[in-house]
């Protein structure tokens, strides 16, 4: 029987090991709540990453900002109903993004902050590049759209948490080494009271599983496909 799906459009490539996760888990997510053969209406524009990560570590962020526009436009007229970033950082430049299509961008940080308000949580460590970690764009909407306190690592951990997304996870590698320092990083976290951590970063979810942290952790990566699905089969 047809169902009526939305259709999700996604800017992926940014990198494309975990926009491959966001299309089997909105997929597996559209199987298990429609049942049968059902799987996601939805579109991808995959970047070249190479090409992004240059212009992220050279400042560049008004031509990336231009290439996530242009981006997106193509979704919108190959018939997206609305749109995803698949990657943490670029919401850089969400609102921008926002401002020039005539389609809703669904905000990786509103899905992650509702779903810790829900749990009854307030205060949250933020593990991510150093872009989202040190920048205001991600931080402050947690902040001030949802009232939660964010807590960054130190600076040496911050370096390390990024020198490991950019050198290993987004090149596909998951190292048990890098694995037991995200798990440090996250219990000095913990020690100065953050009640849960945020894996702000859509590829951490590679690396760090629940049983690495003392207290809960939120997978952005899952819990933005989810909520792309609900709003592709609910029509919100």
């Amino acid at each position: 029987m047809a169902v009526a799906q939305k259709v999700i459009g996604l800017l992926g490539g940014m990198s494309w090991e975990s926009s491959a996760e966001y299309y089997r888990i909105i997929n597996e997510q559209v199987r298990d709540r429609l049942g049968g053969l059902h799987s996601a209406r939805c579109l991808m524009w995959s970047f070249d990453f190479a090409g992004i990560e240059a212009l992220q570590h050279a400042g560049r962020w008004a031509e990336a900002t231009a290439e996530m526009i242009a981006a997106a436009q193509r979704l919108e007229r190959g018939g997206a109903d609305f749109v995803v970033i698949c990657t943490n950082t670029m919401h850089r430049m969400a609102a921008e993004v926002q401002a020039a299509i005539g389609i809703p961008l669904l905000h990786i940080a509103d899905p992650t902050a509702e779903r810790i308000r829900a749990a009854g949580l307030r205060r949250v460590g933020l593990l991510g590049t150093a872009f989202t970690m040190e920048q205001d764009f991600y931080k402050g909407r947690l902040v001030e759209r949802h009232g939660l306190e964010v807590l960054v690592p130190e600076p040496e951990d911050r370096a390390l948490v990024h020198r490991v997304i950019y050198e290993e996870l987004v090149q596909g590698r998951a190292e048990p080494a890098s694995r037991e320092a995200y798990r440090a990083v996250i219990a000095r976290l913990v020690e100065r009271g953050a009640e849960a951590v945020i894996l702000g970063c859509t590829e951490i979810m590679l690396l760090v599983r629940p049983e690495d942290s003392a207290v809960p952790l939120f997978d952005t990566t899952a819990l933005h496909a989810e909520a792309a699905v609900e709003r592709a089969i609910s029509g919100a």
